[in-house]
């Protein structure tokens, strides 16, 4: 009798675990492998979406761009990429999608993101202010996207326009080699690339766009319209999960380096997860900025519209507010308290 009474509570212990995987909210996760996914990736790893009910799936992507279509189709839960001028006229046709979290930005005295100029131009003296690259050749990810808005306000500080530099639209990790050729004068590169072009001798680091462009919103996290509407309880434990993940990855962060408490368990977690397996350069390369309690930069997203429409990017009348959704991480917030800064 004892046995089966045993054996009856093994089982019943049994079907309520087997119920509760049942029960877990799948939640599809579009990355692109990078370290901008870093709380992506720690909220797995460290089971928080596990915690709230979640389980993840990741799908990657080689850019982010390519995200939009498949969220506004309601084939992607969540996504993060720049606030581009595909995903504001994406909007205009009536496509939803939200923006609802901060994911990356470039903090004050430590940018993840900086303008590079070829070695030469610097050496020879050809090149000692943003004034100097009139005419010339510039390298930016495409047109309509943030880095172009980010050029445009590089190019403000040496008294030029946009359209007095010659953009050529290369992927991040062609900038080395287009540097190695001579192909590009500058560029706006981010990290890892920076730290591998510094590393080759192909280009200096003029300036980390947190100089000229302090806190720009580099990056965000973008919402179905579909899942914000029909599943926002598990929307809300998401971000509640994502946010636990911000603040760990934070807590790492010293001088824009991950070589703080925690350190070594970040890195470990990206260098499983991301394109970046080499663990010395995790440390040593400057990392992105998140708010912890997940708050965006408003006003750089609608400076960057306003240059998107400007340039003919955006011709609709989408504005940011149409696009924005902050319930999310106020909810979120909510639960888990503010953080500390």
């Amino acid at each position: 009798m004892k046995h089966m009474l045993k054996a009856m509570l093994l089982a019943g212990a049994a079907l309520i675990t087997a119920q509760a995987a049942q029960a877990a909210d799948k939640v599809s996760i579009a990355v692109v492998n990078a370290s901008s996914d870093a709380a992506l990736f720690i909220a797995d790893a460290k089971g928080y979406y596990k915690a709230e009910g979640i389980e993840a799936e990741f799908v990657s992507f080689d850019t982010g761009a390519k995200m939009v279509a498949p969220l506004g189709a309601g084939q992607l839960d969540i996504g993060g990429g720049a606030a581009s001028a595909g995903l504001y006229n994406a909007v205009d046709r009536g496509i939803k999608i939200k923006i609802v979290a901060d994911k990356a930005h470039n903090v004050k005295g430590a940018g993840f993101q900086a303008f590079m100029v070829r070695k030469d131009l610097i050496e020879s003296g050809k090149v000692k202010s943003f004034a100097d690259l009139k005419g010339m050749k510039v390298a930016i990810t495409g047109a309509g996207g943030s880095d172009a808005s980010v050029l445009n306000e590089a190019m403000k500080n040496g008294g030029l326009t946009y359209n007095d530099v010659e953009k050529v639209y290369l992927g991040f990790p062609q900038h080395a080699v287009a540097f190695q050729n001579s192909a590009i004068a500058a560029s706006i590169s981010t990290e890892p690339t920076v730290s591998k072009i510094v590393e080759m001798g192909a280009a200096v680091r003029f300036k980390g766009n947190d100089e000229f462009y302090p806190n720009a919103q580099t990056a965000t996290i973008l919402m179905s319209g579909d899942f914000a509407e029909k599943r926002p309880e598990v929307a809300k434990r998401f971000m509640k999960a994502y946010l636990r993940a911000v603040r760990d990855f934070n807590a790492s962060i010293v001088n824009g380096r991950i070589a703080g408490p925690g350190a070594d368990e970040m890195v470990k977690i990206l260098a499983k997860y991301s394109v970046i397996k080499d663990e010395a350069t995790l440390r040593t390369m400057i990392v992105h900025g998140t708010d912890p309690d997940g708050k965006l930069n408003v006003e750089s997203l609608k400076k960057d519209l306003a240059f998107f429409k400007e340039q003919g990017d955006v011709t609709g009348k989408v504005t940011v507010d149409q696009v924005l959704d902050e319930s999310f991480i106020q909810a979120a917030v909510k639960e888990l308290g503010p953080a500390k800064r």
